[in-house]
């Protein structure tokens, strides 16, 4: 297992970590099999979404916050229930196929750690398994 270390800079963010995830599976070994990511907490996720164009991630923060707000009385004391919300939507892993020791993606698709309680310091576990 290899642990990225993410530095977010926001509340909420997305950030695209297809390059990372690219060079842990070059640099892994494996020529076929699944690569799976997992984020350890629960007020951040992980997507596969468009990485062409950068409003596509704009447009989905944009519209999680107009469908969970920040500032909604939730009992959750907190004050993060909206990101809990958020990154159970978005879900805690993805997994990948590797073929010819990379992932394989469609041609506009990239993999996103989603930031919703930030800025914080975050970890995403990448297991490669072989086959």
């Amino acid at each position: 297992m290899v642990t990225l270390t993410i530095k977010t800079s926001f509340r909420t963010e997305f950030l695209d970590i297809t390059n990372q995830i690219r060079q842990i599976i070059s640099d892994g070994g494996i020529a076929e099999g699944t690569a799976l990511i997992f984020v350890p907490h629960t007020t951040a996720g992980v997507t596969i979404n468009e990485a062409a164009d950068p409003t596509v991630v704009h447009d989905m923060n944009i519209k999680l916050s107009e469908l969970i707000p920040l500032d909604k009385s939730y009992r959750h004391t907190e004050g993060n229930s909206d990101a809990h919300i958020k990154a159970s939507l978005m879900g805690s892993s993805v997994h990948l196929i590797i073929h010819d020791s990379k992932p394989v993606l469609g041609i506009w698709q990239g993999v996103f750690f989603c930031e919703f309680d930030g800025p914080r310091t975050r970890q995403a576990h990448i297991k490669l398994i072989s086959g």
